[in-house]
């Protein structure tokens, strides 16, 4: 619980400081005077100036957000020896610049980190697939177990793939874009090559979840069919099962690996025995097994007590300096690409809106990601940075986006919008926000009660 309120608070921290300081620093850069340069919201807990400085830097209360004032007529009297230095008295260029400036910094920010994970690299699955979902378009397709898939062609591209990461991201895509992908397939041992086509278009999805991975049919990484730590009192515990323990058959059906036993086990919903054989320290054993039969949203199913599997192999993703910076780049530019899409298929509803996420789903992530050591919390950091800076850019009132899209009107009619609309609009874009956010704390909630 202690690092899931560090992490989140240090990416909260970061992720804001670092969209007010592209506020702040193109404003500084235009000859704007900057009165406050906040981070949070609320009542101030430190407050500091540089001796000569216009600037008062705060730190708030309220870690959800912060804001850079600046001199402006519109919010106070100002002396007309500065009225120059005020916000609104500056070239429409240079008040777009100031506004855009705070969204561009936080994509920035993940187009650094991306390439800092890049350069220091970071272990990851290998793209080996373990055994399809019986019945799934994988699983039709001709994909099977300890099949290393090193590439992915779609509308005539091939995208050669680092990790099992990438094949997730590759999958993920086509099935939301509807485009299907034909995968470039090998044995483990990088021989005897052939095409494997998932027709992607048909999976007709609109949200990214397990389900998704399930209709897919590609799950989990190769992993053998070893009983890892066996719970006490347990099905498992119960017929002998120990640890270190490999499954060869069950019920006479062969046992590729570790997901092939998985589903074996979990379709067994109504608790009848079957009959194991491993292998022990290099001897055959012959085991009754009995799960037990819980229910679970898709129905009942059978568990044993006991973790299936071992570590999956691992590879090293490193790249050099400029491929780092390029990867990085690219990766920014997808993620928030993906992002604007699933955002416009949810405003015209072909996207649920159980995909937003609010702050307990990010904290849970900080926390998990930062277990898992640096490299991961850089990539969540840089995930959330990615997402921050897309929301900004939004042309919805009282973000960002909304103040560009008053810019662009003024661009295009050379006038401002008037005092009225903008305070109509400002009202509509706070109601929408609220709205917004209770959805996502909403599907926080849910995730929360039903995990």
């Amino acid at each position: 619980m202690l690092l899931t309120i560090l992490a989140f608070a240090l990416a909260l921290g970061l992720l804001i400081a670092i969209h007010e300081y592209g506020h702040y620093r193109v404003a500084v850069a235009c000859g704007v005077k900057v009165l406050r340069f906040s981070i949070g919201m609320g009542k101030p807990l430190l407050r500091w100036r540089k001796k000569g400085a216009d600037t008062e830097f705060v730190i708030a209360a309220l870690p959800l957000g912060g804001y850079v004032r600046m001199l402006d007529e519109r919010e106070g009297a100002v002396a007309p020896e500065e009225r120059h230095l005020a916000f609104n008295n500056q070239p429409l260029r240079s008040r777009a610049a100031i506004v855009a400036a705070g969204p561009l910094a936080n994509l920035l920010l993940a187009v650094a980190l991306y390439s800092v994970v890049n350069w220091l690299g970071v272990q990851a699955p290998k793209a080996v697939v373990s055994s399809p979902v019986a019945g799934s378009m994988a699983e039709r397709a001709g994909l099977q177990a300890q099949d290393w898939v090193q590439a992915v062609q779609t509308d005539g591209e091939r995208q050669p793939l680092r990790s099992w990461e990438d094949l997730r991201w590759e999958l993920t895509q086509g099935a939301l874009q509807g485009r299907d992908l034909r995968l470039e397939v090998t044995d483990t041992r990088g021989l005897h090559v052939r095409q494997v086509l998932l027709p992607l278009s048909n999976v007709q999805t609109d949200e990214v979840d397990a389900a998704l991975m399930q209709r897919i049919g590609i799950v989990a990484p190769w992993m053998p069919a070893v009983i890892g730590e066996v719970l006490p009192d347990s099905p498992a515990s119960a017929a002998g099962l120990l640890a270190g323990d490999t499954v060869l058959r069950v019920d006479g059906q062969s046992m590729q690996d570790g997901a092939q036993l998985r589903q074996v086990i979990q379709k067994n919903a109504q608790g009848r025995p079957q009959a194991w054989a491993l292998e022990r320290a290099g001897q055959p054993l012959q085991l009754t097994v009995t799960p037990q039969v819980l229910e679970g949203p898709q129905g009942p199913y059978g568990r044993i007590g006991a973790m299936i599997g071992t570590a999956p192999e691992m590879v090293t993703v490193e790249y050099g300096l400029w491929d780092g910076l390029a990867a990085g780049a690219a990766k920014t530019w997808d993620v928030a690409a993906l992002s604007l899409r699933m955002m416009g298929k949810m405003l015209v509803g072909e996207a649920s809106v159980k995909n937003l996420s609010g702050p307990l789903t990010i904290a849970d992530y900080a926390g998990k990601s930062a277990s898992l050591g640096l490299t991961q919390y850089l990539v969540f950091l840089a995930l959330i940075s990615v997402s921050l800076g897309v929301l900004n850019l939004l042309p919805l009132p009282v973000l960002d986006g909304g103040h560009l899209m008053y810019y662009l009107w003024e661009a295009v009619t050379g006038h401002p919008v008037s005092e009225r609309w903008m305070q109509g609009l400002q009202r509509l874009g706070i109601g929408v926000l609220v709205l917004l956010m209770a959805i996502a704390l909403f599907n926080d909630i849910y995730r929360l009660l039903a995990s």
